[in-house]
């Protein structure tokens, strides 16, 4: 990730590493209980609510290139069954870790003398502004690999009928009486015709029947 833009301390997701300095093995922890950004989780699928309370820890600790920032995450998530479409909540907790690197050193902690000249490494790095970072980018990938792409509200849910769209766990014993399609046909004949034609009709069945035991 390329240099952010003008960081602002004042918002709840970015830190200030100023008391570390640049003293290579200092370390600082840190809690901290934030309000979940917009849009936290896997869109459509599930995710925390806007708002909701995230426990953030975190080690802080000072190396050559930069920060490494270690944590935990967690948080109650919500969503929708993907089997019976019901709603359902699920305890999330995402760990991560990344290196903040100093604006002007290298992958080696080496001082360059024209930080981002390698634009490409530069995309796949966190850099640290004016000694503060932003967490957000990464606990959003932390939470998206931490929640489940198919939630379930339990592992044996057994979903919605397939032909009434029943909810099956609030009936164990639903069914429907399976009809031969051979007999589908002459059944909805057979609701259709008057009481006397149905007994010629049936008159016709036995008859069938019998020359087929002949």
């Amino acid at each position: 990730m390329a240099l952010n833009a003008r960081l602002d301390h004042r918002k709840p997701l970015v830190f200030d590493t100023h008391e570390l300095g640049r003293r290579p093995g200092a370390l600082q922890r840190l809690t901290r209980t934030v309000d979940a950004p917009k849009d936290f989780g896997i869109q459509g699928v599930v995710g925390v609510p806007e708002g909701a309370p995230v426990e953030l820890e975190l080690r802080l600790e000072s190396v050559m290139e930069g920060v490494l920032v270690t944590g935990t995450a967690r948080a109650s998530a919500e969503g929708e069954c993907v089997r019976c479409l019901e709603p359902l909540e699920l305890e999330l907790e995402a760990e991560f870790q990344e290196l903040f690197s100093y604006p002007d050193a290298d992958d080696r902690g080496r001082v360059i003398a024209e930080p981002g000249d390698d634009a490409e490494d530069d995309e796949d790095r966190f850099f640290l502004e004016d000694g503060l970072f932003d967490l957000e980018p990464l606990l959003r990938d932390a939470v998206v690999l931490a929640l489940p792409m198919q939630p379930v509200c339990r592992e044996d849910c057994p979903g919605l009928c397939s032909e009434c769209g029943a909810r099956l766990a609030d009936d164990p014993d639903h069914h429907h009486d399976a009809v031969d399609i051979r007999w589908a046909a002459l059944q909805g004949l057979a609701g259709s015709l008057e009481p006397g034609d149905k007994d010629e009709m049936s008159g016709a069945e036995a008859g069938v029947d019998e020359k087929q035991e002949k």
